[in-house]
C-alpha cells in the first residue's frame, strides 16, 4: 500500500512539473544576440553581459543593470525581442 502510495505521489509531481513547463516563459537571451552584440564590438563573453547569473534558467532570469536597460528599452520600442544594437546607447557605458 505504501509503495502504491509512493508511486502515485511520485507521478503526480512528475506530471505537474512537466505541465509546469509548458506555461514557463522563455529566457529573452539567446545565443545570436550575444554574437551579435561580439560583432558591434561589445565584450559580451558570457552571460553575465547582462544577467545576475552566469548561465540563467528559464523562468528564473534575473538582469544586472545593463540587462534590465535592454529590457526597459524592448518594452518603451514595443519590439519583439532585445536588439544588440541598443547597447550603443546604454548610459553607463558612456562615463
Amino acid at each position: 500500500m505504501r509503495t502504491r502510495v509512493s508511486r502515485l505521489g511520485l507521478a503526480v509531481v512528475l506530471l505537474a512539473g512537466s505541465g509546469l513547463m509548458l506555461f514557463v516563459a522563455p529566457s529573452s537571451a539567446t545565443m545570436p544576440m550575444q554574437k551579435k552584440a561580439k560583432e558591434l564590438g561589445f565584450p559580451a563573453e558570457n552571460c553575465l553581459y547582462c544577467h545576475a547569473e552566469k548561465l540563467p534558467k528559464k523562468g528564473a532570469v534575473t538582469y544586472n543593470d545593463r540587462g534590465q536597460w535592454l529590457v526597459d528599452q524592448k518594452d518603451s520600442r514595443k519590439a519583439k525581442e532585445v536588439d544588440p544594437a541598443w547597447l550603443k546607447d546604454y548610459p553607463a557605458d558612456k562615463k
